[in-house]
């Protein structure tokens, strides 16, 4: 199993980041690890994520939870669980603030096989909740 795993304070409303979160079509506006997301954002809709980590490469995945405002789930891989990618993004009322977290857990049988071929995506995960807390802090 492989896990990666960022978080960062953000001086915003939960509301604000929030819709940030959901907005696919404008990701690669503030989100500079995406050149592209295509797809609704919302529960039980899929998703095509185009990484810059992997240019040219789409990865589909399928939005399984959806607390508005608090938490969402992004799960994807290979047919059968056979390797599987849950994405979490949580967000945490603090002191005024919001901490946002984020991580993903590879896992599944073949996980040993495949994660050795994975990308460090941790630079990529900073980079996001980086992205994230500057436009949310930013306003609209």
């Amino acid at each position: 199993m492989k896990i990666f795993r960022t978080k960062t304070l953000i001086r915003a409303p939960a509301e604000r980041i929030w819709a940030l979160l959901i907005d696919a079509p404008a990701y690669p506006s503030w989100n500079t690890t995406i050149d592209k997301l295509v797809g609704k954002i919302g529960p039980g809709e899929k998703l095509k994520i185009f990484a810059k980590l992997n240019p040219g490469r789409g990865f589909g995945v399928r939005v399984t939870e959806f607390d508005r405002h608090q938490r969402m789930v992004w799960t994807g891989g290979l047919p059968f669980g056979l390797f599987k990618g849950v994405r979490t993004f949580l967000l945490v009322p603090r002191d005024g603030a919001v901490e946002f977290r984020m991580q993903e857990v590879f896992s599944g049988p073949l996980g040993r096989l495949i994660e050795g071929s994975l990308p460090d995506m941790q630079p990529a995960f900073d980079e996001f909740a980086a992205a994230l807390k500057a436009r949310a802090e930013a306003g609209s």
